[in-house]
């Protein structure tokens, strides 16, 4: 069991407990693959007997509705935007991520807080203020980064669920249409990513491959983090 850490103050009024879970976190551009890695890695655990929890930006009860009429419009600023999602995440964490991690979970998020981070700075905001906005957050045990190249994610969204606003960030890159759009915005996000993942010490797995050798490779890094875990249990079941 590890105690709880966090990137600053974290949440003043809660005990800093000991953690029985891991927080697993897949991080990467749109079109990467993160929800399925997520899925199949669940699948996974599950069948070898860990109890998992997954969640993910948008999901607490709180904000959700609020922030899908929110993106809807397009009418909140940057900043406002971004502490909206700042309020999402806060809630899942402190009502959802922690308590599962608390019970013996292994919780599998699909994003974390790097994500908002990198599109906020993209929309302007200063890198400094993102950064002190996060303080609360619960440091992961592990965060993995997809990383794809742009051909790559533009032969999957093509091939896929096709381009959207948000995700081409039409709403601060002014061209013409989707598709040149959506290779600026996420250059952008890329190199947001790269920088986080210095900064932030995140395993880097290359998700131009397969959807199985891409696995094959998160399994190894995961295997790697839950050992102890498994070995206890075996020795005290």
């Amino acid at each position: 069991m590890a105690k709880m850490k966090f990137y600053g103050s974290g949440f003043p009024y809660l005990e800093k407990e000991h953690l029985k879970g891991k927080l697993i976190v897949l991080e990467g551009t749109d079109g990467v693959g993160r929800s399925t890695q997520v899925a199949m890695l669940k699948r996974w655990l599950e069948k070898n007997s860990f109890a998992v929890s997954d969640t993910g930006l948008r999901r607490s009860p709180l904000t959700q509705p609020g922030l899908d009429k929110a993106k809807e419009g397009n009418t909140l600023s940057p900043t406002t935007l971004s502490l909206f999602y700042a309020t999402d995440f806060a809630d899942r964490l402190e009502n959802q991520i922690i308590p599962a991690m608390g019970a013996g979970f292994h919780v599998l998020s699909d994003r974390y807080f790097y994500s908002i981070m990198a599109r906020d700075v993209v929309r302007g905001l200063d890198p400094k203020w993102t950064r002190e906005v996060y303080g609360f957050a619960l440091i992961p045990d592990m965060v993995i980064y997809l990383k794809a190249d742009i051909p790559t994610l533009v032969t999957r969204i093509v091939h896929g669920r096709g381009f959207n606003f948000w995700e081409s960030g039409m709403d601060i890159i002014k061209e013409q249409n989707l598709y040149d759009s959506f290779i600026q915005y996420q250059t952008c996000m890329i190199e947001q990513f790269d920088t986080m993942a210095q900064e932030y010490h995140f395993k880097v797995v290359d998700a131009n491959r397969s959807v199985k050798e891409v696995f094959a490779d998160i399994k190894v890094l995961v295997e790697k983090l839950i050992s102890p875990s498994r070995e206890s249990r075996e020795k005290n079941p």
